[in-house]
């Protein structure tokens, strides 16, 4: 016989022999059934009342026909057929899968092929109703489906544990039991039964995933290549053999956000022939808990219809206190799920109390290095010719996806800034990274937009020359730490941490935006008020999210006024004295971990915590500029759209006034002020009239000729 030449006809030749059952029950069901005229099925008439009582126990008497010899044999020689035809097919039949994938019976998928008959004609409501002698009853019963198909009443009997919650058809949702709503508390009998309208679209050749996941979940034909990826060998090859084990499995890939943990599990499941199912627990949890359960047992489901692997995006969400509750189910049905299972996040975890009877294996997924995170630039951005890829990859600790997210973002800016040339400049590509970077800091801190270049600050040439060194130490720390291998030598430690000490005024501010202007890094400056708390636990849980979010976005963390976070620990003396304690213990312990760059910066030295300085890369102090370095902040101080009067005597302001640069800007731009509302020219008169007043504001006392021969200026006192 000719083979199948599609699944549907192998689908529509089984529920072809369904027919004939059908067909040859209510052909005998009709000699049966009394003639009540209209009102059959309203009323038991004498007649019918007789009929029943002489009926055996547990079938109707219609029910044993269609296993009569002569129904049986034209049943054999229908399955012949069908078998027949299977044997020569190449094509996949579905019929045949869910029944391997599902371990189903034949008896199971007779039954499911009973409740699909409606779906392919509508015809058989009406047989169905004919059958259950009720016009209502347009869907078949568990009775009436149990009398098609059971011989016996011991069959019977024997066949309903086919539809107990823990068997199949139910347990997966193939079929769906529902209830007639005038009838509550039915036995199970009188329940009626209809296929899963999903069930039925897979079989009839529909690919689409079911509509109650689709808002969470999506169908993935991997196109990954496990070979492509940048990562270790030993590392894939581990993948690999995991995956690949028998029995249930569940992977647990643990990395950054970006780091690549759907790409690898999309390469392997290329590697194994399977599709991917990937759900977003993230949006899944902002959902009702009905719902929550409801695609939790369906996307496992829908991965074996789809001979897929079931991948679960934000896995850590649930391991929150608060989450307790839906973790458990959760688990309790991952255990239950058959075939190969990835959970994704960023946090450790190791099932404690669940999962005994599956494979449970957590990978480490780590964040690529140097040497991998420029391959991944020049695999994005292979049109980026001339530009100094390997300085991006030393400075942003991306991982692949926000390697390529920059790479869009970058093209973008391109596109902006020149439309018809959409080259990708320097300074495009470092924009698209900050962009990039994780805008969540801005809760706790100040974004400071760099505007000091190097020659916009004065300090002594050693200062200088360490301030150069801390740009050198970030910009080539992947050289040494990795290339050269010393990271191996460190367990921690392997951030930048920095701290600026001096007089306020002295450029500790403006120091630290140079660093960030010249790196190509964001600077955010800390807000204290939003950090230290009076509630036990709360500062130390500010700085975390500090330090975590810092982490994320390649940043540079500036604590001005540090030494109200990182000052010495005290004699214990009370509580408020043991948790202030403690929380310097946490910053001493954070600091070690971290692997960004901190700025601290403090008016006094002898202020911060002895720990913290053994902990510091670099120590700079901003010393209080003497008259030649205050000659030269005057100087650099004026924009070139100034007007000035030629005989401005900065010789004398920086000899006479000893102040810092702070100050020294503070006058210059209130003389501009004064200038412009009285000639708009800055003159000597604005100069002193503006000295005068800063040193008003900063409560100093000015004394008798204090101004030597520009006296006769200052305002009467």
């Amino acid at each position: 016989m000719e083979p199948y030449k599609s699944s549907l006809e192998h689908v529509l030749a089984e529920l072809e022999r369904i027919d004939l059952l059908i067909r040859v029950q209510v052909e005998h069901a009709r000699g049966m059934l009394q003639d009540q005229g209209e009102m059959q099925g309203l009323y038991i008439s004498e007649q019918e009342l007789d009929a029943l009582l002489a009926e055996p126990a547990g079938l109707p008497r219609w029910a044993a026909v269609p296993h009569r010899p002569e129904v049986v044999e034209a049943l054999g020689l229908l399955a012949q057929g069908i078998a027949e035809r299977k044997a020569g097919t190449s094509v996949e039949l579905r019929l045949e899968e869910l029944a391997r994938r599902f371990e189903l019976t034949s008896f199971d998928l007779d039954a499911l092929l009973v409740t699909l008959a409606p779906e392919v004609d509508l015809r058989y409501e009406r047989l169905f109703a004919y059958l259950q002698d009720d016009v209502t009853k347009r869907r078949p019963s568990f009775d009436l489906v149990l009398n098609l198909l059971c011989p016996t009443f011991e069959a019977k009997l024997a066949s309903r544990s086919r539809f107990s919650g823990q068997a199949p058809l139910l347990r997966h949702r193939l079929v769906e039991p529902f209830d007639d709503p005038s009838r509550p508390q039915p036995p199970l009998l009188a329940r009626y039964l209809r296929a899963d309208a999903r069930v039925a679209a897979w079989l009839f050749g529909d690919d689409g995933i079911d509509g109650r996941l689709a808002p969470f979940a999506r169908r993935v034909e991997p196109a990954a290549r496990l070979e492509e990826m940048v990562q270790e060998p030993a590392l894939k090859e581990r993948l690999l053999a995991l995956a690949g084990q028998e029995g249930n499995r569940v992977l647990y890939l643990q990395g950054p956000v970006g780091v690549g943990k759907e790409t690898t599990a999309e390469a392997i499941c290329r590697e194994m022939d399977l599709l991917l199912l990937t759900v977003d627990l993230e949006r899944l949890l902002a959902a009702p808990e009905e719902t929550f359960e409801t695609v939790v047992e369906l996307a496992g489901r829908e991965a074996l219809l789809q001979g897929a692997a079931l991948f679960w995006n934000g896995f850590d969400l649930l391991l929150a206190d608060d989450k307790a509750g839906r973790r458990g189910r959760f688990l309790a049905a991952l255990e239950e799920r058959r075939g190969l299972t990835f959970l994704a996040g960023e946090s450790g975890w190791e099932p404690s109390d669940a999962l005994h009877g599956t494979a449970f294996t957590r990978v480490e997924i780590p964040g690529p290095g140097h040497g991998e995170r420029l391959e991944l630039w020049l695999r994005a951005l292979p049109e980026a010719e001339g530009l100094d890829l390997d300085s991006i990859a030393a400075k942003f600790r991306f991982t692949g996806g926000r390697i390529r997210d920059s790479a869009a973002t970058a093209r973008s800016l391109a596109r902006a800034r020149d439309p018809h040339g959409s080259t990708i400049t320097e300074a495009d590509l470092y924009a698209a990274c900050r962009l990039q970077s994780s805008q969540k800091l801005a809760t706790l801190a100040q974004k400071i937009v760099p505007r000091y270049r190097w020659n916009d600050i004065v300090l002594p040439a050693g200062r200088m020359e360490q301030l150069r060194e801390i740009c050198n130490m970030l910009r080539f720390r992947s050289r040494v730490y990795e290339d050269w291998g010393f990271g191996g030598k460190l367990a921690m430690g392997k951030g930048l941490n920095v701290l600026f000490c001096g007089p306020s005024g002295t450029g500790k501010t403006m120091a630290a935006e140079i660093l960030g202007s010249d790196l190509g890094l964001d600077l955010y400056k800390i807000d204290l008020s939003n950090v230290i708390s009076k509630y036990i636990g709360e500062t130390e849980k500010n700085l975390s999210r500090i330090f975590d979010e810092g982490r994320a976005s390649n940043a540079i963390l500036f604590f001005d006024e540090a030494d109200a976070v990182f000052g010495k620990r005290t004699e214990v003396k009370d509580a408020h004295d043991r948790y202030a304690n403690i929380e310097v213990s946490y910053l001493l312990q954070r600091m070690e971990e971290y692997e960004g760059m901190v700025i601290l910066a403090s008016n006094l030295r002898k202020n911060m915590d002895e720990a913290f300085v053994r902990r510091l890369h670099f120590t700079i102090e901003f010393p209080f500029p003497v008259e030649n370095d205050r000659r030269r902040i005057w100087d650099g101080l004026w924009p070139s759209a100034l007007p000035r009067s030629a005989d401005l005597d900065l010789d004398f302001m920086a000899r006479r006034f000893e102040i810092p640069g702070g100050n020294i800007r503070n006058i210059a731009l209130a003389s501009a002020f004064l200038a412009a509302s009285d000639g708009g020219v800055v003159t000597m008169s604005h100069l002193i009239r503006a000295t005068q007043r800063e040193y008003q504001k900063m409560g100093k006392v000015v004394l008798s000729g204090e101004f030597g021969e520009y006296e006769q200026l200052t305002e009467a006192r």
